[in-house]
């Protein structure tokens, strides 16, 4: 598959470490929220509806962050879950998840 082509629309769940405190890391949250419709429920996770290719996404998110920082990309659709998050998460991925 060509990198440039797209899936499903598919939910990641994106979570870093920031390792450099005097960055402005806004550039980077902007990239993120430029992937898709988006839900921010922790510090350092983001949920991302997206038709791109993971890899693509996260060469997007990469070059926003320094080389110390850390990340990672999974595609979370239609997988089970468990865990203690506030309910509005839980709805937002019901409802996305579809």
């Amino acid at each position: 598959m060509h990198s440039k082509e797209k899936l499903e629309k598919m939910i990641y769940l994106i979570t870093y470490d920031l390792n450099s405190p005097d960055k402005d890391y806004n550039k980077l949250y902007d990239e993120i929220k430029s992937i898709g419709e988006w839900h921010h429920p922790l510090e350092s996770i983001w949920y991302v509806v997206s038709d791109e290719l993971v890899d693509n996404i996260a060469k997007r998110i990469k070059d926003e962050m320094d080389a110390n920082d850390f990340l990672f990309v999974v595609d979370i659709s239609r997988q089970p879950r468990q865990g203690w998050l506030p309910k509005p998460t839980w709805e937002w991925l019901r409802v996305h998840d579809q």
